[in-house]
């Protein structure tokens, strides 16, 4: 599965807004905004992301 289809799966199961999701995981709230524009993150940022995603679903 694709960084962004992970990121709008945990959006629509959370009901988190695309900015809140942005400003958390990563401290940008244009983040998820610009990966539907076609934005492609450094290695950094996809880690910084997937430790989030990961935290949150070990957290429910």
């Amino acid at each position: 599965m694709k960084l962004l289809d992970r990121i709008e799966h945990h959006l629509k199961e959370s009901r988190m807004s695309a900015t809140r999701f942005g400003r958390r995981a990563v401290g940008d709230p244009r983040f998820v905004l610009d990966l539907r524009a076609g934005r492609r993150p450094r290695r950094r940022t996809i880690e910084k992301v997937e430790s989030y995603l990961n935290t949150k679903n070990l957290s429910e």
